[in-house]
C-alpha cells in the first residue's frame, strides 16, 4: 500500500460520482462557496460511470476555484471502492464523505465539521429527522443497519449514513486495508469508538433516480456480514447442533415406536426430515462457500479499485498549515 498523503489542509471533502453528470457540477460550486477553518479540497471519484460524468469531472477540474483531485477509476466496482480511492487522495486533517445526489445540502458540511473538530470526535455521522429516499430503499436501510447492530461492535442505535466526517487517524488506518470487498463502516468500528452523530437535513433527489438497487443492496449487506463478523460462521454451526440433536432425538423416538408398536410407512415424515436436514446442510454449505469464494478472490488478488487516471487542479490551497489547535 503507497505512503498516504500528510494532512495539509483543513478539511476534505470526497465524493463517489456514479450517473452523477446533472449534479455533481453544482455539488462543486456549492462545496466551493464555504470557507471551513483550514481551508478545503474536493476529491471526485468517477466509479466507472456509463454517462458523462467523466468529461463534467475533468472540466470541472480545469476551472475549480479549491483545490480539486479527480479520480477515475477503469470500470464500475462499487461505491465504498470508490470511498476508498478517495480517502487514499484526501490531504485533510478531517475527510467528510457524501454522495453527488445533491440529498445533503452542502452547508450542512460546516456543521459536521465544525461538530467533529470542536468535540474532539474521531468520527461523526449524520442521522436524518426525514429520508427522502424511496421506500423500499428506507426499509433495506433499516434492515443494513439491524443486520450491523447485530455483527458488529458498534453503538446501538448509531445509523450508519455514508454522509460521515473521519479524522485523519481514522482515514490513515480505514486506507490501509487493501482487501476487495471493503465496507467503509465496518472499517471504522475496528479503528475507534470515539464516533457520535448529529441531526441534518436530508432533501430529495435532485435528478434521476437513486443507483442503489436491491441486488447492490445485497452485496452490501454480504460484505457487512462475511467480511467483518464470523457470527455467520457460528450460526450454521449452531444450526448443524440443533439438527444434529432433533436428529438424535427422532432417532430414540424411532427406536422405541418400533420396539413397542406397529410403525406405519411413514413416507411422509421421512421426507419431510430428509429435506429439512438438506435444506440446512445447504445452507451451512452455502455460507462456507461465500467465505471461501472471498478469500479465493483475495488470495489471488482481486483490485479493491484500479485507477485509470487522476487529474490535479492547478489551484493552490488556502492554508497550507491546516486548521488552528
Amino acid at each position: 500500500m503507497p505512503d498516504l498523503p500528510q494532512p495539509t489542509i483543513g478539511l476534505s471533502i470526497v465524493v463517489p460520482v456514479y450517473r452523477g453528470a446533472a449534479t455533481v457540477g453544482q455539488l462543486v460550486e456549492a462545496l466551493s462557496a464555504l470557507r471551513p477553518e483550514g481551508g478545503l479540497e474536493i476529491v471526485l471519484v468517477n466509479d466507472g460511470s456509463p454517462d458523462n460524468s467523466a468529461e463534467v469531472c475533468r472540466a470541472l477540474a480545469q476551472t475549480a476555484t479549491v483545490p480539486l483531485t479527480y479520480v477515475e477509476h477503469a470500470r464500475n466496482f462499487g461505491e465504498h471502492n470508490a470511498v476508498m480511492s478517495g480517502l487514499r487522495r484526501a490531504r485533510g486533517h478531517y475527510v467528510i464523505t457524501m454522495d453527488d445526489d445533491l440529498q445533503n445540502p452542502p452547508e450542512e458540511v460546516l456543521h459536521l465539521y465544525d461538530h467533529a473538530r470542536n468535540g474532539q470526535w474521531d468520527v461523526v455521522y449524520t442521522r436524518y429527522a426525514e429520508k427522502k429516499h424511496e421506500g423500499w430503499r428506507n426499509l433495506g436501510s433499516r434492515f443494513a443497519n439491524w443486520v450491523a447492530d447485530q455483527l458488529m461492535d458498534k453503538p446501538k442505535g448509531l445509523y450508519l449514513s455514508s454522509f460521515r466526517c473521519m479524522s485523519a487517524l481514522v482515514v490513515r488506518e480505514v486506507a490501509r486495508y487493501a482487501g476487495p470487498y471493503p465496507y467503509v463502516d465496518g472499517l471504522i468500528m475496528q479503528v475507534t469508538q470515539r464516533i457520535d452523530s448529529i441531526e441534518v437535513m436530508h432533501l430529495a433527489r435532485a435528478e434521476g433516480r437513486s443507483n442503489y438497487t436491491m441486488r447492490r443492496l445485497i452485496r452490501l449487506w454480504l460484505n457487512l456480514a462475511t467480511n467483518f463478523s464470523l457470527l455467520p460462521l457460528r450460526l450454521a454451526m449452531l444450526a448443524g447442533l440443533a439438527m444434529g440433536s432433533l436428529g438424535v432425538i427422532g432417532a430414540i423416538f424411532t427406536i422405541i415406536e418400533a420396539l413397542t408398536k406397529e410403525t406405519p410407512s411413514g413416507w411422509a415424515s421421512v421426507m419431510t426430515v430428509t429435506l429439512l436436514i438438506a435444506g440446512v446442510q445447504f445452507l451451512i454449505l452455502g455460507v462456507m462457500g461465500e467465505y471461501l469464494g472471498r478469500a479465493f478472490l483475495s488470495a489471488n488478488g482481486k483490485p479493491q479499485g484500479v485507477v485509470r487516471d487522476v487529474v490535479r487542479s492547478t489551484t493552490a490551497p488556502s492554508n497550507p498549515e491546516g486548521p488552528r489547535a
